[in-house]
């Protein structure tokens, strides 16, 4: 029964072990992260907050008469409004190139109407006229279009000058 209480009791030790086996950092979006594996290496040294089996503690556990006493360079000192400024300057930078982006995209959109909206117009005239309009066949050969081929190439000319032309 000695025994079985022991490694009982053995086994919860290792297992609160195991649980200070933990890593802590902040991410490159200021939220704090724990974990069983050592952060990536994209994460700064400054900030990495606990390290497995470490003694030293976190900037936020440290006391205040102690914190306050402790010279901290410009580059480690914690921003005071939780955001990073290098952070915020870069998504900044992120979000205004998108929005450049998507702008070119529209204005490319609005250029290709106007173009498709002139050669519609034109094939309009050039089927309001009344000139004999032909075509070539999937067989390589002319063919003149009927009043039925035509009335049918006309509709679909109008949806394009009434869809690209507003």
């Amino acid at each position: 029964m000695k025994n079985i209480r022991l490694i009982f009791l053995l086994l919860a030790s290792l297992v609160s072990l195991a649980a200070q086996a933990q890593w802590q950092w902040t991410d490159k979006d200021g939220r704090k992260v724990f974990s069983d594996r050592a952060p990536p290496a994209d994460v700064l040294e400054r900030n990495i907050l606990k390290r497995p089996g470490s003694t030293n503690t976190t900037k936020a556990e440290i006391p205040a008469p102690v914190a306050a006493a402790a010279p901290q360079s410009a580059t480690s000192a914690p921003s005071l409004s939780g955001v990073d400024k290098e952070l915020a300057a870069k998504k900044k930078k992120a979000d205004e190139a998108q929005a450049a982006q998507r702008k070119a995209e529209q204005e490319k959109i609005v250029k290709a109407r106007i173009e498709n909206c002139v050669r519609a117009k034109q094939a309009k005239a050039n089927f309001d006229s009344g000139v004999r309009i032909s075509r070539i066949n999937e067989k390589g050969e002319r063919e003149v279009l009927d009043d039925a081929a035509r009335a049918t190439e006309l509709k679909r000319i109008q949806y394009i000058v009434d869809a690209d032309c507003k």
